[in-house]
């Protein structure tokens, strides 16, 4: 039983180190993408973990395996290489998507709903609850009768 246990376990560890399951740990980014020069593509990685895959929104550039994200991390090292600046990459990729594609977009008018919007979300819950056992009536226990009274005052005094 207990050599089952720790065969499962094994199995698991090595699920979860070679597949990914638990750690998510090796990146898109394809050798034929990589720049030659190793500063330039620790930029190019840097500005990748900052831009979203417009196809799995849920990844960066870098991470995503999307045929999307991977034109996307060739532009930005074609930029890298034509000289842009590390802001003038991504502004140049915002300019093409808008502030979706940045995976902490700024705060202006059009980002407001996406800021500010689970909270307000979530206060107007609290407040609907608060709002609601508030106009709940108030239960009022019916006054105790003779032989109640006598058994509470009965109980007090065993107490004490």
């Amino acid at each position: 039983m207990i050599s089952a246990m720790k065969t499962a376990a094994a199995i698991f560890l090595a699920l979860t180190l070679t597949v990914g399951i638990g750690g998510g740990i090796a990146r898109a980014v394809e050798p034929d993408e990589m720049l030659s020069d190793p500063g330039l593509e620790q930029r190019a990685r840097d500005i990748g973990q900052r831009l979203r895959c417009l196809v799995c929104q849920n990844q960066s550039i870098d991470d995503s395996q999307a045929d999307l994200a991977r034109d996307l991390r060739i532009l930005v090292r074609q930029r890298l290489k034509a000289g842009d600046s590390d802001q003038q990459v991504i502004d140049f990729v915002v300019a093409r998507y808008g502030d979706f594609v940045l995976l902490k977009p700024p705060v202006n008018k059009d980002t407001l709903a996406l800021w500010f919007g689970p909270a307000a979300l979530a206060a107007l819950g609290i407040a609907g609850i608060v709002f609601y056992f508030a106009r709940q009536p108030k239960a009022n226990p019916p006054p105790l009768d003779a032989a109640e009274r006598e058994r509470l005052q009965s109980l007090l005094r065993d107490d004490s």
